[in-house]
Formats: structure tokens, C-alpha cells, sequence
């Protein structure tokens, strides 16, 4: 994000503060659609997604007033979304492993599929090996490389240490390798 996005946000952020209504309703334009996305990446369900952006909203708004650092607020808003996403996958769990194994067969039917490219393959291979690492690696993955957050922003996110976000990235890269050099000797 850039500065002037950050300084912007923080004047919103200032102005809810002190009670205008307005500039509530442009910050919630402005981070709306991230927040969405964000839920997404752990709920992989669009309705589920807006109902958790939604519910953290109302947790934002109730709470804007007591952030004394109006510069975090994208990582404070993301560690909400962030929370209450697990809270929803923690609800959603039975759910989930049952979806979860009908995409697995989707995917195993795909990758016979000759409509696929090379590079279509290539991604569904990657997201699949991503897909078996545990969750807060996935994480780190996710908002170092998608979002493009910096190790010290993630660890606010996550409420984690920059050492541990490094080591998570780490070890995630590593299984990785290991996961895809595998994959490309089955072949």
C-alpha cells in the first residue's frame, strides 16, 4: 500500500474517531472488497466471505475508537478478519473436510483433463502442495507473497513475532521444494 493510501486511511481513521459518520462510510469503501478477499483466502466461500467481512465491520467500527496508531489500521482491520475467519472455520469444520474431498476428486479428474495447459497444471500442482502445509504457514504464504505485507506487518496480523513469521516462510518454502521436487519425479 502506499504512503499516501496509509495517510489517507489514517485521516479516515482520525475522523471516525471523533465521530464522523462520513468518513466511516469511505473507509468502509475503500477496504471493504480487501477485507472480503481476506476472508476468502481461508473460508473459500464467497457468501461466507461477505458474512465474515461484514461481522468484522461491526467489531471495526465498535472498536475504531480505541487505536491509538491510525497507520496500523490495515493490519488491525486484517487481524480481525483474520480471527473472526478462523472463528468461522472452527464453526465450519465438518463441513469443510466434506467439500474438500469433492474438490480433491475434481482435481484428480482435472489433471487428466488434455484442456489443461502446461501452466494451468502447473498452478493447480502449486496450490495443491500449498494446500497440504498447515494453515499458519499457508498464512504467512499468503500475505507475504499475495498481499504483499512485509514480515513485521504480518506478525501484527497474526500477532506472531518477525522471528517466527520468518521461520514459518522459511520452513514453508522448504516443504514446498521438497513437496513439488517429489511431485515432478512421479512423473
Amino acid at each position: 500500500m502506499t504512503n499516501t493510501n496509509k495517510t489517507f486511511d489514517s485521516l479516515l481513521v482520525l475522523q471516525c474517531q471523533s465521530g464522523n459518520k462520513k468518513a466511516a462510510a469511505i473507509l468502509v469503501k475503500r477496504w471493504h472488497e480487501k477485507l472480503c478477499k481476506q476472508a476468502y483466502w481461508y473460508s473459500k466461500d464467497i457468501e461466507a466471505s461477505k458474512d465474515i467481512a461484514q461481522d468484522s465491520w461491526s467489531t471495526i467500527l465498535l472498536k475504531i475508537h480505541h487505536l491509538k496508531d491510525p497507520n496500523s489500521f490495515g493490519s488491525w482491520a486484517l487481524t480481525i478478519v483474520t480471527r473472526k475467519s478462523y472463528d468461522w472455520l472452527r464453526k465450519n469444520k465438518k463441513e469443510l473436510e466434506h467439500l474438500n474431498s469433492y474438490s480433491e476428486n475434481l482435481y484428480q479428474d482435472s489433471m487428466g483433463d488434455d484442456t489443461c495447459d502446461k501452466d494451468d497444471r502447473i498452478m493447480i500442482v502449486l496450490k495443491k502442495a500449498i494446500k497440504t502445509l498447515p494453515s499458519d504457514q499457508q498464512m504467512v504464504l499468503h500475505l507475504f507473497y499475495l498481499e504483499g505485507y512485509s514480515v513485521k506487518q504480518i506478525g501484527k496480523i497474526a500477532n506472531i513475532s518477525t522471528g517466527t513469521v520468518k521461520s514459518r516462510l522459511f520452513t514453508a518454502r522448504e516443504k514446498l521444494k521438497l513437496i513439488l521436487k517429489s511431485k515432478n519425479h512421479e512423473k
